[in-house]
C-alpha cells in the first residue's frame, strides 16, 4: 500500500473494514472509484450517508425501516397473526425471496452466546414476548440459524412462548433442491429425519 498517495491509502484502508473485504479487493475498489466519473463518486458518497442517517428499526418488529414502521409491517394484506422469528435482517431478506411466507416478521438482532456476552437481554425477546402480549398472534415460527447459537435462541423461545399458550414451530431443515444426500453434512441429515413429514 505504500506506493498509493495518502488519500488513496485511507481509500484502501476504508473499505478493507468491510466484511469480506481484504487488502487487494480493498485496492482494486479504490481504483475503480478513482477512474470514475466525479457525479458517480459523490452519488456513492451519498447513498452511504443517506443510508446512516435515515435507516432505523421499524418500531413494531426491529426490521431495517426509512419511516416508523418497515413496510411489511405497514402491509395490512399480511396476515399479521403469524410473526416469523429471525435472527437478522438479511434472514428476513432471504425467507420474503423465496415468496412462500405472507406472515410477519421480528428480528432479534442477534443470538443466544453467552462465551461472546450475548444474552437474552442483548436480543429483542422482550419486545417479541410484548408484542405477543398485546396482539393476537396464532403462530409464531421460530426461523433461527441451525447453529449452536441459533438452536439455542429457539428453544429459549420456544420455552417462554409456551407458557403463554401460543403455537411455536420451528422451520424445517434439510436437503436443498437439487441436492445430492451423499454430499450433505450429518447434522443436516438428522435434521432431516427429525423433521420428517407425511406424504
Amino acid at each position: 500500500m505504500s506506493g498509493y498517495a495518502l488519500p488513496i491509502q485511507r481509500l484502501i484502508k476504508e473499505l478493507s473494514r468491510f466484511p469480506g473485504i481484504g487488502e487487494k479487493t480493498a485496492a482494486r475498489l479504490a481504483n475503480h472509484i478513482l477512474h470514475i466519473p466525479a457525479e458517480d463518486a459523490r452519488r456513492l458518497a451519498q447513498t452511504i450517508l443517506d443510508v446512516k442517517d435515515k435507516i432505523r428499526l421499524c418500531s413494531v418488529c426491529f426490521n431495517l425501516a426509512e419511516g416508523e414502521l418497515c413496510n411489511i409491517c405497514a402491509d395490512t394484506a399480511r396476515n399479521h397473526g403469524l410473526i416469523c422469528v429471525v435472527e437478522e435482517p438479511d434472514s428476513l431478506i432471504a425467507l420474503e425471496t423465496s415468496g412462500g411466507y405472507h406472515g410477519v416478521y421480528h428480528v432479534l438482532h442477534g443470538a443466544l452466546s453467552p462465551l461472546d456476552g450475548i444474552g437474552p437481554e442483548q436480543l429483542r425477546i422482550r419486545e417479541l414476548l410484548d408484542r405477543i402480549a398485546s396482539n393476537t398472534v396464532e403462530e409464531v415460527i421460530v426461523a433461527t440459524n441451525p447453529s449452536v447459537p441459533g438452536e439455542t435462541t429457539a428453544l429459549l423461545i420456544s420455552k417462554l412462548l409456551k407458557e403463554r399458550n401460543v403455537k411455536v414451530t420451528r422451520i424445517a431443515f434439510g436437503v436443498p433442491m437439487g441436492g445430492d444426500l451423499k454430499y450433505t453434512d450429518r447434522m443436516t441429515l438428522a435434521k432431516c429425519i427429525e423433521f420428517r413429514r407425511g406424504v
